[in-house]
C-alpha cells in the first residue's frame, strides 16, 4: 500500500493507519528530514527480524530509534554528559543520529551486543507524528539498495518495495544525504559519518 501524504500537514487517517500497522508488527516506509526510512515497533521481535531481512544487513548491526522529544530519549539512554545534552538541544530536531549506551528500558530484542542505540529526532512532521501516535520510539533504518544507494524517489519505492513492506508513506523525492552520525557512547565525541547535519559542535570546541 502506497499513499501520498502531505509532509507539512499529514492526513490523520494515514498516520492512524500507519500506527495500526506498526502495532500489528508491520513494516512501513516513511519520510524523514534526510532520506526515506523503514520503521517498525521496537517491542516486536518478528518485525525487527523482518526489517533486518528487508534491509539485507546482519543482525549484529545496530539500528536507530526515532523519538519525538528529548525527554523521551533520556529514558532510553544512559551516561549522557552535560555537553552531549546541550548538543542534542541545539541539534534536534534535525539531521543527526547520536549514539549512546542503551538503558534498561530498551527491549533486549532491539539492541545488539554493543549495548548502544542511535537516537534521532528528525525535522519532519510525519516522522514525529508517527512516534507520538505509537506512544514510543520507532526502530528505523534508511531505505537503500544492496549497493548502498539511497532510494529517494517514490516511483522507485513503489516499484521495489510495494510487496516487501505493509505501507509506504510518500511525499515526493527526498534529498540523498543521510544524517550525520556522532558517537557519544565512549564519553568523547566521535564523528562516525558526516551527513546532512553540520558539525557545529566540533567547530565550537
Amino acid at each position: 500500500m502506497i499513499v501520498l501524504i502531505n509532509e507539512i500537514n499529514p492526513q490523520k487517517r494515514f498516520i492512524k493507519k500507519a500506527k495500526e500497522i506498526l502495532e500489528e508488527g508491520g513494516i512501513i516506509i516513511f519520510p524523514t528530514d534526510t532520506v526515506y526510512a523503514y520503521g517498525c515497533d521496537i517491542n516486536d521481535r518478528r518485525a525487527i527480524e523482518r526489517l533486518y531481512h528487508i534491509k539485507r544487513i546482519p543482525r549484529n548491526k545496530p539500528l536507530s530509534f526515532i523519538f519525538s522529544d528529548i525527554s523521551a530519549i533520556s529514558q532510553y539512554v544512559r551516561n549522557v554528559s552535560d555537553q552531549a545534552f546541550k548538543i542534542m538541544k541545539k541539534a534536534f530536531p534535525g539531521p543527526y543520529t547520536f549514539i549512546f549506551q542503551a538503558s534498561k528500558l530498551v527491549p533486549k530484542i532491539a539492541i545488539t551486543n554493543q549495548k548502544t542505540i542511535g537516537v534521532r529526532i528528525p525535522d519532519n512532521t510525519i516522522a514525529l507524528e508517527l512516534v507520538q501516535a505509537l506512544g514510543h520510539p520507532i526502530m528505523t533504518a534508511s531505505v537503500s539498495t544492496k549497493e548502498g544507494d539511497y532510494v529517494i524517489d517514490p516511483v522507485d519505492l513503489d516499484k521495489e518495495y510495494r510487496n516487501a513492506v505493509d505501507m509506504i508513506l510518500s511525499c515526493g523525492p527526498k534529498v540523498s544525504d543521510p544524517s550525520t552520525v556522532v558517537d557519544f557512547s565512549g564519553g568523547d565525541i566521535q564523528i562516525v559519518r558526516k551527513g546532512k547535519g553540520e558539525i557545529f559542535f566540533i567547530e565550537e570546541e
